[in-house]
């Protein structure tokens, strides 16, 4: 039984599901999670890696200054423990987005690896 693969950072995760072929799905279920959270990313199943990480991060950044009950929303939708945010030390908003934004991309990549590749 392999474990799920681990990452230092958005990008690499991102490049790495491509390399895969499972870009799409984890597309799909952000895009998902997002809709569920009445806050819809509407990105598109073809979009670059990087592009990709500047809409999540931006959408991300948004939630947390404009809508933070809607944030702590998504965070319940996607998994994410609230002890996992509550502790970041970074100070600076965009520094806050771009970690929690990693963390998003980790939870789901999880579920997309998780479904993938133990589907009955």
């Amino acid at each position: 039984m392999s474990k799920v693969p681990q990452f230092s950072n958005c990008l690499s995760l991102l490049q790495y599901a491509a390399s895969v072929q499972l870009y799409s799905k984890l597309i799909r279920q952000i895009n998902k999670d997002f809709h569920m959270a009445y806050f819809p990313l509407e990105a598109h199943l073809h979009i670059d890696p990087e592009d990709f990480f500047a809409l999540l991060k931006e959408k991300i950044y948004f939630l947390l200054l404009e809508r933070f009950s809607d944030f702590l929303n998504l965070m319940y939708i996607i998994d994410i423990p609230e002890y996992s945010y509550r502790n970041i030390k970074e100070n600076d908003a965009v520094e806050i987005a771009e970690h929690i934004a990693f963390m998003v991309l980790k939870r789901e990549w999880q579920k997309v690896w998780l479904k993938t590749n133990y589907k009955p």
